[in-house]
């Protein structure tokens, strides 16, 4: 008798089998009969046992099947289900309930209602979830006490979270780019491991984890994240997430990054892995510079001007100087790949960059002639200044115009790495509609309370993030509706919601479900996103 593991592709699922050899002689040859006695748990190893299939184990009770439908009302009650019953119906929409359910099928619906009450109780704490239970109808039903919450951050496992992550991933528009970023969350709790002093983004003095996210950008929504410890800096991030692609099974990847991800490495992991790219790049960079200065002399022309950006734009076409290690072979291949700048000039931000540097020059000027030179600005005045002092005159300063000139030179340029062909402002585009994911960190940290975290346990953390992602999901598909359908003119994102809150339903024992009375203007507000009213 021998223990077999056979691991699934489609479900991330690792299968324990039992395996009993045995001689046929019929065929006069050994074979073997495997029985399925459970699956293998990512994290500790151990073999969580499973019925097979629903058998029914030996010495265990009977199970009664349960009808499949809605259960019936027992008790008589009279809740808000307005906005509950539209996440209801995004999550139907977007197969969020389903891909719940057969990812976490004891705990989908008790997931579910914390992201509910995360997205309408923003500023509420979730202690007080059994308040907000009282009052309204949620997918679990019940009460969810805030130690069992906690035990139920600890319970969402890795492996099923990236089993969820590629079925959401599956339900996300084809051949459309990803944009892919990093934020800072700030943490009260010393005994996380990934909790490290880093660079904050938003100046915050605690130390923090980083959170990686990935949103599709035609869909408007997320289908992955990923922790950080604290310290690891942006461009150290892309290597990982391109492993993680290929474990959870993603092709056809198209990014979209900003300059803090650009490096040769970064650029060689993605043409060694055929993915597409779009990655802005910082022109203090010699090779930037270069390819700048192919168009320098003719960018401010009126045919590159684009009305609508108010930008002079050009693109050149020129070959990026591909390494790859390749351990097998003891070598390291080099050969030239076809990459695109696409630069961009804007007149207005050139005209203020001076201006600022010249005020720079102007007072650290200032500070040699007066005998106050400070430290910290010695290289500036190295840089930029031949300083010469007499005992009767004291001291003489004169400018390096060349140095001056030499640093003007690139301002009001920004630059476009990519390696699809398309025109400039088509990548700009692109690249500016990344900007949803820095609207999706406001909403991570703002209406989610994960600001500053208070978790104590690792699995604790994880499983909150989780479930602060699932509630993502639905923000982001109303805020993507209410853009398109011009809903904002009118309501905020809270405001929508409460407007919708206030729509009653009525349980009561022997009666179907009934709902109070819907408004015009709440129908129209169901409408625009794209769900059916309550009836």
């Amino acid at each position: 008798m021998a223990i077999i593991n056979q691991y699934d592709k489609r479900s991330g699922i690792t299968y324990v089998y039992e395996s009993t050899s045995y001689w046929d002689k019929e065929k006069q040859q050994p074979r073997a009969n495997r029985t399925l006695i459970g699956k293998r748990d990512p994290v500790t190893g151990e073999i969580v046992p499973t019925d097979g299939r629903r058998k029914k184990k030996q010495g265990s009770e009977m199970v009664v099947p349960v009808k499949p439908g809605p259960v019936p009302i027992a008790v008589a009650n009279r809740r808000f289900y307005g906005a509950t019953y539209l996440l209801d119906e995004i999550g139907h929409n977007l197969g969020i309930d389903k891909d719940l359910k057969l990812c976490f099928p004891s705990l989908y619906k008790q997931i579910q209602s914390i992201a509910y009450y995360l997205i309408l109780e923003s500023d509420s704490p979730l202690f007080r979830f059994e308040k907000w239970n009282l009052l309204h109808r949620h997918p679990f039903g019940e009460n969810i006490p805030s130690q069992r919450s906690s035990e139920i951050f600890a319970d969402i496992s890795e492996e099923s979270r990236n089993h969820f992550f590629r079925l959401q991933q599956r339900r996300n528009q084809e051949d459309e780019y990803w944009a892919y970023d990093t934020t800072s969350v700030s943490s009260y709790s010393q005994t996380l491991r990934q909790v490290q002093y880093g660079k904050n983004k938003e100046n915050d003095r605690l130390p923090q984890i980083n959170l990686a996210l990935v949103f599709g950008q035609k869909s408007g929504l997320p289908f992955y994240y990923r922790k950080l410890a604290g310290n690891i800096p942006d461009v150290s991030t892309v290597k990982n997430l391109l492993n993680d692609f290929q474990v959870l099974g993603f092709d056809k990847i198209k990014l979209v990054m900003d300059r803090g991800f650009y490096s040769e490495a970064n650029i060689n992991g993605l043409l060694g892995e055929h993915l597409k790219f779009i990655v802005a790049v910082n022109t203090s960079h010699t090779f930037v510079q270069q390819q700048i200065n192919k168009v320098y002399d003719t960018i401010q022309s009126y045919e590159n001007l684009d009305e609508q950006y108010g930008l002079y734009s050009s693109t050149v076409l020129t070959e990026w100087n591909y390494q790859q290690e390749r351990p097998y072979k003891q070598d390291v291949l080099t050969e030239k790949r076809r990459i695109y700048f696409h630069i961009f000039f804007n007149i207005e931000k050139y005209a203020d960059d001076q201006a600022c540097f010249d005020r720079k020059v102007l007072d650290m000027r200032k500070e040699v002639l007066s005998g106050k030179r400070v430290a910290e600005h010695e290289s500036f005045y190295k840089k930029y200044f031949t300083i010469t002092e007499t005992p009767k005159r004291g001291a003489k300063v004169s400018v390096k115009q060349d140095a001056i000139d030499k640093t003007k030179r690139y301002y009001g340029y920004f630059a476009l790495l990519t390696n699809e062909k398309m025109d400039a402002i088509t990548a700009l585009q692109l690249y500016r509609n990344k900007d949803l994911i820095e609207k999706a960190f406001g909403n991570i940290k703002e209406r989610l309370n994960l600001r500053r975290l208070l978790v104590s346990s690792e699995k604790s953390l994880d499983g909150k993030l989780f479930v602060a992602f699932v509630s993502l999901i639905y923000l982001s598909y109303i805020k993507k509706q209410m853009q398109e359908s011009g809903l904002f003119k009118d309501y905020t994102v809270q405001t929508l919601l409460d407007k919708l809150d206030i729509i009653e339903c009525f349980e009561n024992p022997g009666f179907d479900l009934r709902v109070g009375e819907v408004l015009k203007k709440q129908r129209l507000i169901y409408e625009a996103l794209n769900t059916t009213p309550p009836a």
